[in-house]
């Protein structure tokens, strides 16, 4: 699985990729222009991302200006809904406007800060990026 970890705390980002990193090849961005400019980039090698994580409070463009973006740019280029990110906000913002507009954004996920292994776990087997516990392979 190829997968974009947008956040700019250098503790977050860094347990991020440690939790993630065993289930593919992980890319960091600090800020939002740096993790549109990673998704254009792995768009045009045909390599895209299958799961984007994105903060949202995040300098030079938020979290949600990046996932509009994001589904901006895989319109344009007619990306089948099959095809598309999967994206996960992962903020320590839970309060309703911020996870209305995530909804509204069409993210996959919305995990509330501090993430745990569980919780991300839990969130790739919804997504279909692991299989359910009990269900084999």
């Amino acid at each position: 699985m190829k997968i974009l970890i947008a956040e700019d705390d250098t503790l977050s980002r860094n347990l991020l990729h440690k939790l993630l990193a065993p289930y593919g090849d992980c890319k960091v961005a600090t800020n939002g222009l740096e993790a549109i400019e990673a998704y254009q980039e792995a768009y045009a090698e045909k390599r895209p991302y299958e799961l984007i994580c994105l903060d949202i409070m995040m300098p030079r463009m938020d979290g949600h200006e990046v996932l509009h973006r994001i589904r901006q740019l895989e319109d344009k280029n007619r990306v089948e809904d099959k095809n598309r990110a999967k994206v996960v906000m992962i903020t320590a913002l839970a309060d309703r406007k911020n996870v209305t507009m995530a909804a509204f954004g069409k993210c996959e996920g919305y995990l509330v800060k501090p993430i745990g292994k569980t919780s991300l776990s839990e969130k790739l087997e919804e997504l279909g990026f692991l299989p359910k516990k009990g269900q084999s392979e």
